[in-house]
């Protein structure tokens, strides 16, 4: 690996995309003025558009979450939740948490038979599926408080999307038409009747247009989060919930509040890491694992080698055992942040690695902070000429949330209760082990893994950064932050580079394509046990050079889109 002789050289090199021990990848993006980077290339303009108005990063964020809320159905939405982490030009950082809540009808067992068994689809598929959305609470609190432009402004984009139709594009086709989409958006008629066309998916190219979602987003635009708490949406979504089986009524949508929280932050090799607090795990497991390889030479071993494999799989496995265990809602149980990401914590951890031979998850189990203490998704970036970011990663859980649209409202509803333990030890969607901190209670929000992240070097703004994923996301980021930050990978590089990811439970190993079949076999020789899967997150970022130019990197494993000016 080539040496540079100041960090800046290398900061400068690394951002910049200059190739190194990789194969070329498309330069990134260039921008000066702004940058938007998001899933879907509508939603990316509609960001870029409202900066060209003088909005600010935070506006362009609501803006494309918006849009994407039309154009991206699998995984945009009104009709779920996420987190918005936010880095002023000044320095001063802060944290937006709008993750559904539990409706207040809910309690610790309502997925499990008389048996004491999780029933099948229970928690993903159906209106009992579904949490008290918060985008809309979230985005209009951002824009009230932290955006420049009016709200009717910023959600123009969406309304005129909805209303006038966009092409569908060559990735909407394809998830449309998926066996796994038709078969769960056929088995609820309203939306079988607005994706599928009652059984005829849109083709690339075509025009989808959305009159009931258009007329929601029409309602919202005039009446901001009122509305859709308080107002004819709210009434309308909570009548069909009663009729549908929901658990979601009108005086859980008019009790929905976004709290505001202190990111967690930390450091790595002389950078900044700033991410996600409880109720996310991502940043706090993200911190955790960083501290534990921070020690560890992992540019000499170099990227993809079996060695750093082994060694940042190792700290995967740590990390998602504590996250099992201690992590959960701040709000009602105590989550040993503060231990998790402490510095000789991760000391202890890394001592318990065996640099030869890959550990055993049934043998490994949670660590103990305590005693250092003094919890279908998608991402998009956005930096506006004033050097503002913003990462939101928002979320209805699995593909297409749990099926059901609501009826006159055109939007998907999530699944977000099956983010909690359904049973304490048991596997969810995404085969993670959960505790008793993640337990379901009223009121309560399920644990996620969303990870927004934005990293700054010398207290300049150097990367924004996320993904979707499930629990891949933390791992995701992880993967890109070492790619950037040891392996001075170019920002693209880094983004397009095959990834890897462990989470304790199951245990087994899950590798992209194009790692090499040597290092496979050598990690196998090791005891790991390593699984093929055709694709892990799609982490949109963008990096800043050392002159302030905007790099804007999408992700290519969903056809994402950057955009600036």
């Amino acid at each position: 690996m080539k040496r540079y002789r100041s960090t800046a050289a290398a900061v400068a090199m690394l951002l910049l995309g200059t190739a190194l021990a990789w194969p070329a990848s498309p330069a990134p993006v260039r921008a000066r003025h702004g940058m938007v980077v998001s899933v879907e290339q509508h939603a990316s303009q509609a960001g870029v558009d409202i900066l060209k108005q003088g909005g600010s990063a935070v506006d362009a964020a609501i803006a494309t979450a918006l849009a994407l809320a039309v154009t991206h159905p699998s995984a945009g939405n009104i009709g779920g939740g996420g987190f918005l982490l936010i880095r002023f030009a000044d320095g001063r950082t802060t944290f937006l948490d709008f993750r559904e809540r539990a409706p207040a009808a809910a309690s610790r067992d309502m997925y499990l038979d008389a048996s004491g068994k999780v029933i099948a689809e229970a928690s993903t598929v159906g209106p009992k599926a579904a949490g008290v959305p918060g985008t809309v609470a979230g985005l209009e609190y951002a824009s009230r408080k932290y955006g420049k432009l009016p709200w009717k402004r910023v959600v123009a984009p969406a309304v005129r999307l909805a209303a006038r139709g966009f092409p569908v594009s060559y990735e909407l086709a394809r998830s449309l038409s998926s066996a796994g989409t038709t078969k769960l958006l056929s088995r609820f008629p309203e939306s079988k009747r607005i994706f599928l066309r009652d059984g005829r998916p849109y083709q690339e190219g075509e025009k989808f247009v959305q009159r009931d979602l258009a007329r929601t987003l029409k309602r919202i635009q005039g009446g901001g989060a009122r509305e859709f708490y308080q107002g004819e949406t709210a009434r309308r979504l909570a009548a069909f919930m009663q009729k549908a089986g929901g658990l979601t009524t009108l005086a859980d949508l008019e009790g929905y509040k976004v709290v505001e929280r202190a990111p967690v932050s930390g450091s790595y090799h002389g950078y900044q890491i700033t991410s996600a607090p409880p109720p996310s795990s991502g940043g706090t497991v993200l911190l955790e694992m960083l501290n534990i390889l921070e020690a560890v030479p992992l540019a000499e071993k170099g990227a993809q080698s079996a060695d750093a494999i082994h060694w940042t799989t190792e700290a995967m496995r740590r990390a998602f055992a504590d996250r099992a265990r201690y992590l959960g809602d701040p709000d009602f149980v105590k989550v040993p942040v503060r231990g998790l990401i402490d510095k000789k914590y991760a000391e202890k951890l890394r001592a318990s690695i065996d640099p030869q031979r890959a550990s055993l998850s049934s043998a490994v189990g949670a660590g103990d902070p305590l005693p250092y203490e003094s919890a279908e998704t998608t991402h998009l970036s956005v930096i506006d000429k004033d050097g503002n970011a913003a990462a939101l990663t928002y979320t209805l859980n699995g593909g297409y949330g749990c099926g059901v649209t609501a009826e006159g409202l055109g939007f998907l509803l999530n699944n977000e209760m099956d983010d909690f333990s359904s049973k304490p030890g048991v596997p969810n969607m995404y085969g993670l082990i959960q505790g008793e901190a993640n337990a379901i209670a009223p009121g309560k929000r399920p644990l996620s893994a969303m990870t927004p992240t934005i990293v700054t070097h010398e207290g300049k703004l150097a990367l924004v950064t996320g993904s979707p994923g499930g629990p891949t996301i933390i791992n995701t980021v992880l993967n890109i932050l070492l790619d950037v930050i040891d392996y001075k990978m170019g920002v693209q590089q880094a983004v397009d580079a095959p990834r890897f990811h462990h989470q304790w439970l199951p245990d087994e190993l899950r590798v992209e394509p194009g790692f090499s079949p040597d290092t496979l076999a050598l990690l196998k020789g090791r005891g790991h046990k390593v699984v093929t899967r055709s694709s892990i997150g799609d982490a949109h970022s963008i990096a800043v050079a050392p002159d302030g130019l905007l790099l804007g990197a999408a992700d290519p494993r969903l056809g994402g889109k950057a955009i600036g000016y």
